[in-house]
């Protein structure tokens, strides 16, 4: 008889068994789960897009806003839809928004359906020319109206089937064990977004150690350490985990390949959080040559010239609408600063901005004019006591920073970049922070990508400059939209503001 062998690491006794069929189940259960969430979003997909092109279709007909040289049967009617139907769930596919990702950006999302959706519609309406040798029903009203019909309905589709599924995750249905490898800053910066967004669905089951972040602690925030790397595949099998997260500091390739193979012959999911070395990198890689010798362009310092006319012409057309649309505000604004306390309205104070040249940053006045005679330079903090009565309300919903929009229309800021520091502590942090000086290298923003992402205020000033260096080496034109669109949803609820 032949003897069959199992798995590295599991034995043949009652105890394995039942442990491998526990183990069999709850990945069959996530499996039927993960087939359920992918096909209800397919199925949605094609009905408001269906629906979509039917309006579409319909309404101008009906209103008889379009009249057709002839009627068309019902067959080719529901031939041209399935044609638009099909090709859009095929563009989605093979553009991987049917890739189960959690706590993906609204704004994001938007952008990927607009994109998809629009080459879906191209690729109709070569499909419909080829199949029924017709283009009526496709004539350009329809063609528009169906396609921003589709956006809309697809787009309001896609938010609340996430949030459904949020909701689903957050009852503890589909809920994934998760273990974060690491203990340093960057582990903590996972376990706070995973504590923030319950709804993506994670139990963190523990840490591990990596022994270059030398012994151990017993837990950290509260979430037990089981040990160092040593042990990685003993903890995943012992406790049933689905996800591993590598969130190491500086750890070589080598060492971060070696914990990827402990693991894997086991079934477990390896995501990287990338440290700051790999966070300064960015996707634009481009090859040249050197005298014949090939070189790989990883990074080029500051923006391109074109780059740069972009930005700053859409700082000049965002500053400009604020400045014009919005002062009324700000002169009720003034009025309600003069009336609170005595003191001038503005508040100057010297910033330091692009290529570390300091500038004189405007702020509507919100603490008395002594604010900081006995402490000297401090961060403010949620109990201040130092913000008066209307200046409270302005922090609040950062109504305060409306007049560094003359900053940006003057050219000493941008309206999104890494958010300036004062010498005194620009002095303190580019001693202590590894290439902090380098997020100087573009002009500074009234909002950032760190700002967004709830890091604004009295927040850790590293896990800060780790977003600002991914923005600068980063930056599109799309990013600052992007930006831009969250900070307006974050200024209704920042629980950072003060």
């Amino acid at each position: 008889m032949t003897k069959t062998s199992l798995p590295a690491g599991m034995s043949a006794t009652p105890g394995a068994r039942d442990h491998a069929l526990t183990r069999r189940a709850t990945l069959a259960r996530r499996r039927w789960t993960e087939t359920l969430f992918l096909g209800t979003q397919v199925a949605l997909d094609a009905l408001l897009v269906a629906l979509a092109w039917f309006i579409a279709y319909r309404v101008p007909v009906a209103l008889h806003l379009l009249r057709l040289p002839r009627e068309f049967s019902t067959m080719q009617g529901l031939i041209v839809l399935g044609i638009i139907v099909g090709t859009t769930l095929l563009v989605f596919a093979i553009g991987g928004l049917y890739r189960l990702g959690r706590g993906a950006s609204r704004v994001d999302t938007f952008y990927k359906i607009c994109t998809h959706l629009s080459l879906a519609v191209l690729l109709a309406i070569a499909a419909n020319a080829i199949v029924l040798h017709e283009n009526v029903v496709l004539s350009r009203r329809v063609l528009v109206l169906g396609w921003l019909l589709a956006i809309a309905m697809v787009t309001t589709g896609r938010l609340l089937h996430s949030f459904v599924v949020g909701q689903v995750r957050l009852r503890g249905v589909a809920v994934d064990r998760l273990l974060i490898v690491g203990t340093g800053t960057n582990a903590r910066i996972v376990h706070d977004k995973i504590r923030k967004m319950p709804e993506l669905g994670y139990h963190l089951v523990g840490f591990l150690a990596h022994p270059s972040e030398g012994t151990p602690p017993d837990t950290v925030n509260g979430v037990p350490v089981y040990g160092t790397t040593g042990r990685l595949a003993e903890v995943v099998r012992r406790h049933r985990i689905d996800e591993l997260i590598l969130a190491l500091e500086g750890t070589p390739h080598a060492e971060a390949l070696d914990l990827v193979y402990q693991v894997m012959d086991l079934p477990v999911n390896i995501r990287v959080y990338p440290d700051l070395f790999r966070l300064i990198t960015n996707d634009e890689l481009t090859v040249s040559d050197l005298g014949g010798l090939p070189m790989v362009t990883v990074r080029t310092a500051g923006l391109r010239t074109w780059s740069r006319i972009v930005k700053r012409a859409v700082d000049l057309a965002v500053s400009s609408a604020v400045l014009v649309f919005c002062s009324p505000l700000m002169l009720l604004l003034a009025i309600l600063i003069k009336l609170d306390s005595p003191g001038p309205v503005f508040f100057v104070q010297e910033r330091v901005g692009h290529d570390g040249v300091p500038f004189n940053l405007l702020k509507f006045r919100s603490m008395p004019v002594d604010a900081e005679k006995e402490t000297g330079p401090v961060w403010a903090t949620p109990d201040d006591p130092r913000p008066t009565r209307i200046g409270r309300f302005m922090r609040r919903y950062s109504l305060d920073e409306l007049p560094q929009f003359i900053n940006v229309f003057l050219g000493e800021m941008s309206v999104v970049g890494p958010r300036p520091e004062r010498p005194h502590f620009v002095e303190q942090f580019r001693q202590t922070i590894p290439y902090y000086m380098a997020r100087h290298r573009e002009k500074s923003g009234i909002t950032g990508w760190a700002q967004v992402n709830g890091l604004r205020g009295d927040t850790s000033i590293q896990e800060r400059t780790q977003y600002d260096l991914y923005y600068v080496e980063n930056w599109s034109l799309l990013f600052d939209i992007k930006i831009m669109i969250k900070t307006l949803a974050r200024i209704i609820n920042d629980e950072n503001a003060y």
